[in-house]
């Protein structure tokens, strides 16, 4: 007869326990999903009739509707431009201040960090008028250039999350290749650059999936209907009296199909960063 030793039983009780707890979270987080994307091939009276339930006739018509009458291809451009280049910024600013703060140690440098850390904690909302008034004195107002400039601000947080890893590179790598006749310039873009890409990885992904989703600004800054992201697009889909919601979910799911996408074709550089991360010297 074969014994089963107490240490295996009550490690696989745990690891049971364990899937049950993941499994259970897991359809928490995924009903709301399956509603809006169900609902995206039902009419207004399926949706009504059986919220959560397949639809009686499989129909493609609200996702015909929204791109015949929305501006969402034209919303969808303009986030990707505001994404794509505010985040290049961001990572390149945010990056070259962590740089510049590991090359030149002095009072200076700490002085200037400091002023980042108290820039760091106050909220974005208490310098929502003062932007916005900036903004508009420089004619940047419902503009994707003035939005992007808004967005620049986050190169901060990039710098925080950047700085901490550059502090965990060999500085003697950094001075041979100054000895080597290599400029700051070159160190940066050829060794620093390549050495943190775990880190600038995870950052973009932060980042991108940040400004993607972002409302308050778009909603502050964009009036006209040529200059809305795709957030502001799902934000007007509701009316005032009456909201034709299978449409509205039809755009949600258009807005979160390319950071869905983006994220789990970033997965694995995310984990393999975060490994790399934890195991450095």
């Amino acid at each position: 007869m074969i014994r089963t030793h107490p240490g295996r039983r009550a490690d696989g009780r745990r690891t049971a326990l364990h899937s049950v707890v993941m499994i259970s979270i897991t359809a928490v987080i995924a009903v709301p999903l399956y509603y809006i994307v169900i609902s995206t091939f039902k009419t207004p009276i399926d949706m009504a009739k059986s919220p959560l339930g397949l639809p009686g006739s499989w129909t493609f018509d609200n996702y015909v509707n929204v791109f015949r009458t929305s501006p969402v291809v034209r919303s969808f451009i303009n986030t990707l431009i505001v994404t794509v280049v505010g985040v290049a910024f961001q990572v390149l600013i945010g990056s070259m201040a962590a740089y510049g703060m590991i090359l030149r140690k002095g009072r200076l440098t700490a002085a200037v960090g400091t002023v980042l850390m108290v820039a760091f904690c106050i909220p974005m909302q208490s310098t929502l008028i003062p932007l916005y008034r900036m903004e508009a004195s420089l004619n940047l107002v419902n503009t994707l250039q003035g939005l992007i400039l808004i967005y620049l601000g986050s190169a901060i947080f990039c710098y925080f999350l950047i700085v901490g890893y550059m502090r965990k590179l060999p500085m003697s790598l950094l001075e041979a290749a100054r000895i080597d006749g290599a400029g700051p310039f070159r160190i940066y873009w050829q060794i620093v650059l390549p050495l943190i890409r775990p880190i600038l990885t995870t950052v973009v992904v932060f980042q991108t999936l940040s400004t993607w989703n972002d409302f308050m600004w778009p909603n502050v800054l964009l009036s006209s209907t040529e200059n809305r992201t795709i957030v502001l697009q799902v934000y007007n889909a509701v009316g005032q009296f009456s909201t034709d919601w299978p449409s509205f979910m039809t755009v949600t799911v258009i807005a979160l199909v390319p950071v869905f996408v983006f994220f789990m074709f970033c997965q694995k550089w995310i984990v393999s960063g975060l490994v790399a991360g934890s195991v450095k010297q």
